[in-house]
């Protein structure tokens, strides 16, 4: 496994410089994901740009945070999964919506389960869903629109774990309490 610099803004090469400088300013830290990712600044860009998208789709906060947690959960992200445990909290969501997630047990509203569901599929059969999953997800209310946020919500989880995994991001101090 190779070594990783978590970088501050001195040692950041100066096109990951500002960026950090958007990490402060949404989590009045350097989260140690973007501290890895200032290695590469056009990764933290794209992945500072898909979580700003991403949060701006038709999902709810519950929503959102059913996509996030569920590839994180199928990822094995160390580190995004209690990271992620503590921006739902901030979102005020359920926290037993967050804890079925984790525990990969199911959820109380059936309409949240149709999405884990499906983005699972998505995720585990990279695109491939079957009729039976689609039919049940548009049943479920969702649309067109609604599955194509999911493949952004997959491709920023996908920078995020990915590094995770290569990097072994150590977990923030405030996103320990999260970890399980």
């Amino acid at each position: 496994m190779s070594n990783f610099t978590l970088h501050t803004k001195d040692t950041a090469p100066e096109a990951a410089k500002s960026l950090l400088d958007n990490s402060v300013s949404a989590f009045g830290m350097i989260p140690n994901l973007h501290a890895v990712m200032a290695e590469a600044p056009t990764l933290l860009e794209g992945y500072q740009v898909l979580h700003e998208l991403f949060q701006k789709t038709s999902f709810t906060a519950e929503e959102l945070t059913v996509v996030w947690q569920t590839i994180n959960v199928e990822h094995a992200c160390h580190y995004c999964v209690p990271a992620h445990s503590a921006i739902a909290a901030s979102m005020k969501v359920d926290q037993a919506i967050v804890d079925a997630l984790v525990n990969k047990t199911p959820l109380a509203s059936a309409k949240l389960e149709i999405l884990r569901g499906t983005t699972l599929a998505m995720t585990r059969n990279r695109g491939v869903i079957d009729k039976q999953q689609l039919d049940a997800f548009f049943d479920a209310g969702y649309s067109n629109q609604q599955l194509l946020e999911i493949v952004l919500g997959l491709s920023q989880k996908v920078m995020s774990n990915y590094t995770n995994h290569l990097a072994n991001t150590e977990i923030d101090e405030p996103f320990k309490k999260f970890a399980k």
